[in-house]
């Protein structure tokens, strides 16, 4: 299985699917509220809204829970795509290995970083 490329927090935009002149989330943009590595998938913020029916119940205080309620459904990761932080536009996902002096001692970390502008995210 590859490696994900995109991180919870990370601002993306939808690449594939209905435009949003026909009411589709295509060229939008919004952040990743979570991540599912073993399905692929990831939940983006305000995107492929659903209707899900939930039964009616009571909280702790006696007030009424349930009905009709809209979420976000999940996504495939190859339909969305990082969001470059300098031009707001979207980009590929490099690595590189820096140096970084932790400790008294020399430790090489991977860093990510947008491919269109050269940027660490």
């Amino acid at each position: 299985m590859p490696k994900m490329k995109i991180k919870k927090g990370d601002l993306v935009e939808v690449i594939t699917g209905r435009a949003q002149k026909n009411g589709g989330d295509r060229g939008k943009q919004g952040k990743v509220i979570s991540v599912d590595t073993e399905r692929q998938r990831v939940l983006v913020e305000g995107m492929r809204m659903v209707k899900r029916h939930t039964k009616a119940g009571t909280t702790g205080r006696g007030a009424r829970t349930g009905g009709i309620i809209n979420q976000e459904a999940a996504l495939h990761i190859s339909n969305v795509m990082l969001v470059d932080p300098e031009s707001k536009k979207r980009t590929r996902v490099g690595y590189r290995l820096e140096t970084v002096e932790r400790d008294g001692r020399d430790r090489t970390v991977r860093v990510r970083f947008a491919k269109r502008s050269g940027k660490d995210l």
